[in-house]
């Protein structure tokens, strides 16, 4: 069924407005293209917005279950289908907000709204009418001469209602109901608590000698970092470009050492934002929920609308890398150990807080490379310029910035993007450093979905965000990306293009509303083009020289392009025994979730285990986002993406018959076709593991 509980990723809006102003929720929007009126909204207008939109949609669905007609597509799924707008953008405004601008009064808000809104959706798909008309028209449906669409969208609603209790009686539907409602709040609470640690932590530094080894970017921001919050020295904190240079870069072993700690601990102080009971709770609500739907476990629930269709399966694919992968990573392990021996002693033990200093001196000493050396040639401007330039050569689209589109915060840009044949296409955001009210990490979220008017044949295109945090600028430079960076933007845009590119005519089935295991698919095969000469030389000028990157330096970035990579994939291997283990739980658990965590993924570990830390109390992905018994998906789309780019390789990697077979067929079809069906047409066969076996130098 149609989900109204929005998962909090991603945006909003803190303006000033009067009092007695117009509650824009409350009608259609005059802006271009229909974009959210940010600067029109404020926070007071949230619950009136809400609460209306409840009340609209519970109109609506009362229309439909009063109907003295027969139930039809048209009269009962399509009426469905069309329900809850107002409550939809409301709706969607405030979860975003909770993401990417939040505060206190947001959090406060989102602890009252949540239930509320929880309850209305358990309304519905437990409304006994309401369903009963939806399984006539099932049952039925041959009767009707739906089109493949049709009848996906009927096939999606008839299922959503089956698994969110429809079929359920008496006490185990008020179970439901208590269930669902807690789950809201716990995985509010959740992220609550993440972003409070995240932004409680600093390392404040005040004597110079301890920034030994930091290179010049990482010591200014943290200079800027120390201003901001009026405090002498430098400040490092638990922000990604904060965080990742000083693990990288600081010789100050004890300093590495505090940082970490403060950053895998997080959530597990005997404090208010301690997540551990939190962790157990919303495992074992997810259990309750599954069986009481008549699941053994929840991740068995959860796979039966996936590629994977079951945990055997996603096993395999996990199993497959761990035998693949294994023996290299030790080896890997085993040469950055010997470099910090031949440093420190043949009796150093390399902790974690110890590999990416001495990672980052053996790839250096290997390859000659370094993130300082190549930030010069990602200048965000330019990076930018590269990345909309990419989708412009394989797809032909433009992007025009518009400071008329409102913005939810000055930091962001809004872009026109027009098709090949000059049509609009998409109103695309870009929200790229952090700040206190953000949430760490990168995503893609949209604002509005596309589909089209059947009557009419109106298109109504998508309006699309992408969401980062990355190095800020500081007074003497402009922001200059790491590679990673270049890769995590390539990765974001990827989605962005899935949702852009939409042409469903149902919203539910449009752009990323496709499996989860399919979802990572567009977005990790554009990281694929971050090592091609071809793409860095359209756009990796030095900021200040307009040097093109020399072809001695891509060099060196494809020949390093797979350094450390089977540890890389155990790292992501080790995350998916995680998350599997909390959701094939067919018992309440009731244990030390350190222990059970150190237990679950033991085997895919390489670095020592450091018996304070903790992933699951801060684990968003599984816990708090959409990932729960699917973080198996990015390894299981990274097969898919090697894949389909060694057909990209072999034809060109700006191919425009390929890419736009690959737009027709991975990025436009949205969930209108089981996903494996779209990639037989792209690529004329199933993918196997042993195209991203040679992407990463484990097979020849």
């Amino acid at each position: 069924m149609k989900k109204l509980i929005f998962t909090l990723i991603s945006f909003c809006i803190m303006t000033s407005c009067t009092t007695d102003q117009k509650n824009p929720f409350f009608e259609t929007y005059s802006t271009l293209h229909g974009a959210v009126p940010f600067d029109k909204i404020e926070i007071t207008h949230f619950e009136p917005a809400i609460r209306e939109g409840i009340r609209r949609q519970q109109a609506e669905i009362d229309a439909i279950t009063g109907n003295p007609e027969a139930p039809t597509f048209a009269n009962t799924i399509l009426a469905y289908e069309k329900s809850g707008d107002m409550l939809q953008r409301a709706g969607t405004v405030f979860g975003n907000l909770l993401s990417a601008e939040t505060n206190d009064e947001l959090q406060e808000l989102a602890r009252k709204m949540m239930p509320l809104m929880s309850q209305h959706e358990n309304n519905i798909s437990l409304d006994e009418k309401l369903f009963a008309r939806i399984k006539t028209v099932y049952e039925q449906q041959d009767k009707e001469g739906l089109n493949s669409e049709q009848k996906k969208l009927l096939e999606n609603i008839y299922n959503g209602f089956v698994r969110s209790g429809a079929n359920l009686k008496g006490e185990a539907k008020d179970k439901y109901r208590a269930l669902s409602q807690e789950l809201s709040l716990l995985t509010l609470q959740f992220s609550e608590n993440a972003l409070k640690e995240t932004n409680d932590y600093q390392l404040v530094i005040t004597d110079s000698t301890q920034l030994s080894g930091l290179p010049e970017s990482a010591i200014e921001a943290a200079a800027e970092t120390a201003g901001e919050k009026g405090v002498e020295g430098w400040v490092f904190t638990l922000q990604a470009p904060s965080y990742g240079p000083f693990l990288t870069y600081a010789d100050n072993r004890d300093l590495r050492h505090e940082l970490y700690m403060a950053y895998n601990t997080k959530c597990t102080h005997n404090n208010a934002s301690n997540n551990l009971e939190i962790v157990k709770k919303l495992a074992n609500v997810r259990m309750e929920i599954a069986q009481l739907l008549g699941y053994d476990n929840f991740a068995e629930y959860n796979l039966q609308e996936r590629m994977a269709q079951n945990s055997e399966s996603v096993y395999k694919l996990l199993d497959q890398l761990l035998e693949a992968y294994t023996p290299t990573a030790k080896q890997e392990y085993a040469e950055v150990q010997a470099l910090a021996r031949r440093t420190e002693g043949e009796d150093f033990a390399l902790m974690p807080w110890d590999w990416a200093y001495y990672s980052h001196k053996l790839k250096d000493r290997k390859f000659n490379i370094d993130d300082e050396l190549l930030r010069p040639y990602f200048e965000l401007g330019n990076v930018k310029n590269g990345v909309f330039g990419l989708a412009t050569k394989l797809y032909g689209i433009t992007f025009k910035k518009n400071p008329d589109i409102p913005v939810y915060h000055k930091d962001v840009d809004a872009y026109e993007v027009f098709d090949k044949d000059g049509k609009f296409l998409a109103v695309f955001y870009a929200d790229f450093h952090p700040r206190a009210g953000k949430r760490s990490g990168a995503w893609m979220t949209s604002y509005k979905e596309q589909w089209i008017d059947e009557k009419t044949g109106e298109n109504s295109r998508p309006h699309i965000s992408i969401v980062m945090n990355f190095t800020k600028p500081t007074q003497g430079k402009p922001a200059l990306l790491t590679f990673d960076e270049v890769e995590t933007f390539l990765h974001e845009f990827g989605h962005s293009l899935h949702g852009m590119f939409a042409n469903s005519t149902y919203g539910s089935l449009s752009g990323t509303n496709v499996y989860w295991d399919f979802v990572e698919l567009p977005s990790q095969f554009m990281e694929n083009f971050a090592i091609e000469k071809e793409f860095l030389h359209t756009f990796a000028r030095h900021y200040q020289t307009g040097e093109l990157i020399p072809d001695e330096l891509v060099q060196r970035i494809v020949d390093s392009s797979n350094f450390n990579a089977a540890y890389a994939c155990l790292r992501q291997v080790s995350f998916g025994l995680l998350d599997m283990a909390w959701y094939t739980r067919n018992t309440p658990f009731e244990g030390d979730v350190k222990a059970y965590e150190k237990k679950a993924w033991e085997k895919a570990q390489i670095l020592p285990s450091v018996a304070e830390a903790c992933m699951s109390t801060q684990f968003s992905h599984i816990f708090a986002g959409g990932y729960s018994a699917g973080y198996y998906s990015y390894k299981w789309a990274e097969v898919l993406d090697a894949d389909a780019f060694s057909l990209f390789k072999q034809t060109g990697i700006f191919n425009p018959e390929t890419a736009a077979s690959f737009r027709e067929n991975i990025l436009s079809k949205g969930g209108t076709e089981h996903p494996m069906a779209l990639y037989k047409r792209f690529r004329g066969q199933e993918p196997t593991i042993d195209a991203l076996l040679i992407k990463n130098g484990i097979k020849k």
